[in-house]
C-alpha cells in the first residue's frame, strides 16, 4: 500500500494505491488481483474487491469501478447512475459513503481530489487516453461543476521511462499531433524510443494549474509489489493482474 504526501494532508479525504500484496489470488495473479477483465477466478477477484473496500472503510458494493476501454470519457457518479455499467477512464463524484477505483497494470493511475469543492475522481491514463484527452477532460468537468477550485492530484506507480520502449512509428504519431512532445522520447537505438509516459501525464495536469506530486514507483521493474501487462508479454505469459488504487471522501 503506498500514499501520497500530499493526499494524506487532507482530512476530507482517504486514498491508498494498492500494491498486490495481501489478497488471494494465486499463480501469475499471486496477491491482490482487482482485474474483473482478467481470466482469474472471479469468486477471488470478488474476495479482494471486499478486502480494498474494508481498507477504504466503504461497503463492497460501493466501491464503483470502470469498464476501461483507453477512451478520453469522463463520468460523473451520480445517485442516478450508481448501478449502470460506467464505460470510461475516469469517473468524479461529490457523494460520500463511496470509493472510486481505478486498475492499473503500467498505465498510470491518478487520483483527484478539488479541496474547495469536496469533489474526488481517478483517471486511467494510458498512453491512449492521456493523447486523447482524458485528463484534460476530467478536469474540465470538475471544473464545471464549480468555477472556484483547488485542485490536487497523485500520479501514481506505472511504467517507467527505462523500461517503456516504443517503436519510431508510436514516436512519430506523437510528433504529427505536436513537435513539443520530443521532449517526452529518449534514444534506444535506431529504431527504437524510450517513453516518459509519467513526464507525459504530468505535465498535462500542470498545464491544467493542478498541484501534483509523484508515489513514483516502476510497474515493470518491481515484480514483486506490480503487476505489468508489458513484463507479462516479456514473460509469454497469456494474461496478467491488475493493482488498483481508490479515494473516497470522509
Amino acid at each position: 500500500m503506498y500514499f501520497s504526501k500530499k493526499l494524506d494532508q487532507f482530512k476530507g479525504v482517504r486514498h491508498c494505491f494498492f500494491s498486490r500484496n495481501n489478497g488471494f489470488s494465486k499463480g501469475k495473479y499471486k496477491g491482490l488481483n482487482c482485474g474483473r477483465g482478467s481470466k482469474d477466478n472471479q469468486k477471488t477477484i470478488q474476495k479482494n474487491l471486499r478486502y480494498v473496500a474494508k481498507k477504504m472503510n466503504v461497503k463492497k458494493n460501493n466501491l464503483i469501478l470502470m469498464h476501461q476501454t483507453h477512451s478520453n470519457r469522463a463520468i460523473e457518479i451520480k445517485k442516478t447512475n450508481l448501478k449502470t455499467k460506467k464505460y470510461s477512464d475516469a469517473i468524479f463524484t461529490k457523494l460520500r459513503g463511496y470509493a472510486l477505483g481505478v486498475v492499473t497494470a503500467d498505465c498510470v493511475p491518478i487520483l483527484i481530489y478539488d479541496k474547495k469543492n469536496k469533489v474526488i475522481g481517478c483517471i486511467h491514463a494510458g498512453w491512449r487516453g492521456a493523447f486523447s484527452g482524458v485528463i484534460k477532460n476530467t478536469v474540465s468537468k470538475i471544473k464545471k461543476l464549480s468555477s472556484n477550485n483547488d485542485i490536487h492530484a497523485s500520479i501514481g506507480p506505472c511504467i517507467g521511462k527505462t523500461n517503456y520502449e516504443v517503436d519510431l512509428s508510436f514516436f512519430k504519431k506523437f510528433i504529427k499531433k505536436s513537435k513539443r512532445y520530443k521532449q517526452y522520447f529518449s534514444y534506444k537505438s535506431p529504431k527504437k524510443k524510450l517513453f516518459n509516459l509519467r513526464k507525459f501525464v504530468a505535465d498535462q495536469l500542470l498545464e491544467l494549474k493542478v498541484r501534483i506530486d509523484h508515489v513514483n514507483h516502476d510497474t515493470f521493474k518491481e515484480k514483486d509489489n506490480f503487476f505489468s501487462f508489458r513484463r507479462s508479454v516479456i514473460l509469454k505469459e497469456n494474461d496478467y493482474g491488475r493493482c488498483i488504487s481508490a479515494i473516497s471522501l470522509i
